[in-house]
């Protein structure tokens, strides 16, 4: 496995783990307070949903000529990585509240339990489930399919996700938990950086430019995002703790 593929790798399973746990902590708080056999049917419902987006998208990514093709997988990764790079950025400097699986977890049992109830079919708990899955799930097949087809190697980006979704329900339907105990900011944090890494590189790529050393300037580019984004951590600390000069 060449660096390229295993930074891709890495990149697929850090992200797509991130978005099962979330996913997963929805899902069992509406189950464990509502009922399991609505929730588990949005879990499916969705799925399916995600695999005609995937029949679809995948397909109409790899006829694209790779110089467009890498300007527009650069130009998404870049405005995804950047997201989530600055959200880590702040709550790695305390400007904002870091992400609590237990919190998250309680708040929908709360929300789940005060829920109004019908006779037949829960509704509710199809719906959140559903929703949860879904929306997390687009941000899966975004990231298998983009870097897959720009790699043209959909399947190991799809076994990078697979990985990270089985290791989190095979974790989580153990624990029968939600995973707080999962590095979840860090690994926001990495995922920020390799995203917008991968999003500058291949965009780049696109618009025409040569990268000294080809491939191998990609681990290089990582560690110049990173620097930066923990000189920004830094910057955004001071400035919390500088005082405020009146007058």
């Amino acid at each position: 496995m060449t660096g390229t593929e295993l930074s891709l790798a890495v990149s697929v399973f850090l992200a797509c783990a991130v978005e099962a746990v979330e996913a997963f902590t929805i899902v069992l708080a509406v189950g464990t307070m509502r009922h399991w056999p609505p929730a588990l049917a949005g879990v499916a419902a969705a799925t399916l949903a995600l695999a005609a987006v995937v029949a679809v998208l995948g397909p109409a990514l790899t006829v694209l000529p790779i110089g467009v093709l890498r300007v527009v997988v650069g130009g998404l990764l870049l405005t995804f990585g950047l997201q989530w790079l600055r959200k880590a950025i702040l709550r790695a400097a305390g400007a904002k509240a870091k992400h609590d699986e237990e919190a998250i977890f309680e708040e929908e049992e709360a929300e789940a339990a005060a829920a109004p109830t019908a006779p037949g079919f829960d509704g509710y708990a199809f719906a959140i489930s559903f929703k949860a899955v879904l929306l997390e799930g687009l941000e899966v097949a975004f990231i298998v399919l983009t870097f897959g087809a720009n790699q043209h190697d959909v399947g190991l980006a799809a076994a990078a996700a697979a990985v990270a979704i089985a290791a989190v329900l095979g974790v989580g339907l153990a624990l029968r938990r939600p995973l707080a105990r999962v590095p979840e900011n860090g690994m926001k944090f990495a995922v920020g950086v390799m995203l917008t890494s991968f999003g500058i590189f291949w965009g780049a790529e696109g618009a025409g430019a040569n990268w000294p050393g080809g491939d191998a300037s990609l681990a290089p580019l990582v560690a110049v995002v990173a620097l930066a984004a923990l000189a920004m951590v830094a910057d955004v600390r001071s400035r919390a703790a500088t005082p405020a000069v009146v007058g």
